[in-house]
């Protein structure tokens, strides 16, 4: 048995294709035990910890900090033994020549088979191609390229190969056997990503879009990612070849700074909120001096006072009991109704926002939720958060008052069908019994997803949360 072990990036989630590395916690010669810390890997929402899972010497780190690597790719080397220098150069060529193609070549039969086989029975039940036909030799093959160029009957010697050092892998004999797609030649393509012309290509979505909208012909790139698929650094390259000879503008001071996981799952969901949801908003203001003077007779008595954020999280749960249809989640065409409150807290992290869930919010006291939400932004800013502890959620709560914002509207947090924007407390004049008089209100607003919820509904819900919040004993 070898004495050197593969430590490649994880795949957590059915969703997952890539990883961040963001730390590594150890170094080349070092001893390993079983649970140690090896490194830390970022994806769109967390960052987890991965254990070494046997005793074993951190043979090589081949994997950079802060670059983001494929789901499978090799990013260390395990020895269980004393190895030698060839042993371990022989054994990291050998994985990054063969073992990826392999595995994305068993991948791409099993997803061709039909349902109930595997991707040997699969590739044995080929159609018999009839006289045998003979490969060339010399040229290297994936196995299963092989198998399919023969059935195929395809002139490999005609075939760039896209994998490993040129290797000819199973989607390249595909893609020749398959007959050239003209393109029409028009003067102008739509910018819509999904066009017939663009989907002609094999190009990531983004290459797509950037080419549409900025007239580059794809024909004409020549992809550099996985299987030739032409990536968006593919056709910015053609774009700023074509861009040398043109005059430029004064040199730019801005710094560059690379979106983290976090960062584009945050933009790709916002947008797709934003722009799918029927957004309408309802504000109020809520009188909150009773809330405050509870939360000082508290100090004034020895006590940790919860902060006006937990009694909001609080009073919202008893709100979504009151007016359960704003308790709700919204899937394509299905409303989702739930008979308890799970109340997420927007937290601000040096990554992007993040959304962690007092679930049965309604259920616990403010004393309970004010530790839980201590401890749920802790592991939020450290990245320490468990995919159960941010996913879901039947409502969120977005506090900017401490940072003396007066009044905004949230983006909601899909599926759920509400969020709400809290601002800052302030005191403003108000009339009590026909006098003037000073008062700290909050300011409130309200978003909902009219697919969903009914102007009339989010009044109630907001009127029912103004109740609770100038009636605090009602919270306790």
């Amino acid at each position: 048995m070898s004495k050197l072990r593969a430590f490649t990036m994880p795949k957590w989630g059915i969703e997952m294709t890539e990883g961040t590395l963001s730390e590594w916690m150890v170094s080349e010669g070092d001893r390993l035990t079983p649970g140690q810390i090896i490194a830390n890997v970022e994806t769109e929402k967390i960052t987890n910890e991965i254990e070494a899972e046997f005793e074993s010497t951190v043979a090589r780190l081949l994997a950079s900090v802060g670059e983001t690597y494929p789901v499978g790719t090799l990013l260390a080397v395990l020895a269980t033994g004393d190895v030698s220098d060839p042993e371990l150069e022989a054994f990291i060529k050998a994985w990054q020549s063969g073992a990826q193609d392999e595995a994305s070549d068993r991948a791409s039969a099993e997803a061709s088979a039909p349902a109930g086989t595997s991707a040997s029975s699969a590739q044995t039940r080929w159609p018999d191609a009839g006289p045998a036909f003979e490969l060339p030799e010399g040229i290297r093959l994936s196995p299963a390229a092989r198998r399919l160029a023969k059935e195929k009957r395809v002139d490999v010697r005609q075939i760039k190969g896209s994998g490993r050092g040129g290797r000819i892998t199973l989607q390249d004999v595909d893609q020749a056997s398959k007959p050239p797609a003209a393109v029409p030649q028009r003067s102008s393509v739509a910018i819509a990503s999904t066009t017939e012309e663009l989907d002609r290509f094999y190009a990531s979505p983004y290459a797509k879009r950037l080419a549409a909208q900025h007239g580059a012909d794809l024909s004409a790139i020549e992809g550099t990612g996985p299987r030739g698929r032409i990536s968006q650094g593919d056709v910015k390259r053609v774009l700023d070849d074509g861009a040398a000879n043109r005059p430029t503008a004064a040199p730019s001071e801005a710094q560059i700074v690379r979106m983290s996981p976090m960062r584009k799952a945050i933009a790709k969901q916002l947008t797709l909120a934003k722009s799918t949801i029927p957004h309408f908003y309802l504000r109020m203001t809520a009188r909150v001096d009773a809330l405050l003077a509870q939360r000082e007779r508290l100090k004034d008595a020895g006590r940790r006072a919860p902060s006006v954020n937990d009694y909001l999280v609080r009073a919202c749960a008893l709100a979504l009991k009151v007016v359960p249809d704003v308790n709700i989640q919204v899937h394509d065409e299905e409303i989702h109704r739930f008979g308890h409150a799970h109340v997420a807290v927007a937290v601000a992290t040096d990554k992007g926002l993040i959304t962690p869930i007092v679930w049965h919010a309604d259920t616990k006291s403010v004393t309970q939720i004010a530790e839980e939400i201590r401890a749920l932004a802790e592991r939020a800013r450290t990245g320490k958060l468990k995919s159960e502890e941010f996913m879901g959620g039947t409502f969120t709560v977005s506090n900017l008052g401490m940072f003396g914002i007066d009044q905004f509207d949230a983006i909601i947090n899909p599926p759920q069908g509400a969020i709400l924007a809290v601002g800052r407390t302030r005191r403003e004049p108000v009339e009590r019994d026909f006098a003037l008089t000073f008062a700290t209100v909050l300011e409130l607003s309200l978003s909902c997803d009219h697919r969903a919820i009914d102007g009339a509904v989010g009044a109630r819900f907001m009127v029912t949360l103004r109740e609770l919040l100038e009636s605090p004993e009602r919270l306790i």
